[in-house]
């Protein structure tokens, strides 16, 4: 299943907040052997949101969202999923009953307004001060702030989609090719791993140099570890033929 992330604040995308949520959650699926398919930056736009949903739904994707939650005129996209559901937005009462726990009188008639989610919502425990996120089928709805979202998406990854762990995580493996050579003259060796290798994920990175490195391509390699290791070992052998090829490893998982 593949595993998707929208970030979400006019704040983002106008730089008046850098965005932290897309290397945590890389992070946070690596430490459970999952990987990140794609990630979509979104501005506060009801209809944009929307269709951004509807498009994610239709894909049958796991998607982790990341703010737009809150109760400010701004904050829509409760609003965006309850259109993308086509179901209305209405107060979740176990959600109405958090908040008025933590904040008491105070939580009327403004902050209760953030437990109104589409019909048939579930929520998402927020360990910080109980205003809870929530997720519709396999989409879940964090609020923006880090210390608040990422151990509500812990909490989804490890109680919704536990089953999707994976103990043996594909490992990768990279190194730099120095030399005169360009990306098109390996071209022909790239496919040819792919070719032979089906399941592995290749990738090329090109660096023309600076002051401190030399111009080089970094090939790396990611995949199941005997697949990976197969896929490294043929290319390693492609590029060893290559006199006028100098190889740096880079990286490799542990031994064993």
């Amino acid at each position: 299943m593949n595993v998707g992330l929208f970030v979400i604040g006019d704040e983002i995308l106008s730089g008046k907040r850098q965005d932290k949520h897309l290397a945590r959650v890389i992070a946070l699926l690596a430490a459970r052997g999952m990987a990140l398919a794609w990630a979509r930056f979104l501005g506060d736009d009801l209809r944009q949101i929307a269709q951004a949903i509807r498009d994610a739904r239709a894909s049958g994707e796991l998607v982790l969202s990341c703010g737009g939650i809150g109760a400010t005129p701004d904050d829509c996209t409760r609003q965006a999923a309850a259109a993308a559901f086509e179901q209305p937005l209405c107060a979740h009462p176990d959600a109405v009953a958090l908040i008025e726990a933590e904040y008491g009188e105070r939580a009327h008639p403004h902050r209760v307004l953030m437990a109104h989610f589409p019909r048939g919502a579930g929520l998402i425990p927020n360990p910080v001060n109980r205003v809870a996120g929530f997720f519709v089928e396999r989409q879940h709805f964090v609020p923006g702030f880090p210390d608040m979202a990422w151990p509500m998406i812990e909490w989804v990854l490890d109680t919704r989609y536990a089953h999707l762990h994976q103990p043996n995580p594909p490992v990768e493996y990279a190194l730099r090719v120095l030399g005169s050579a360009a990306e098109s003259d390996l071209l022909d060796l790239m496919e040819d791993v792919l070719a032979r290798f089906p399941g592995i994920k290749l990738s090329s990175l090109p660096f023309r140099g600076d002051g401190q490195r030399p111009r080089h391509i970094e090939l790396g390699i990611r995949a199941e570890a005997m697949l990976a290791a197969q896929a490294f070992d043929f290319l390693m052998s492609g590029l060893q033929a290559r006199s006028e090829l100098s190889l740096e490893l880079v990286r490799a998982p542990p031994a064993g």
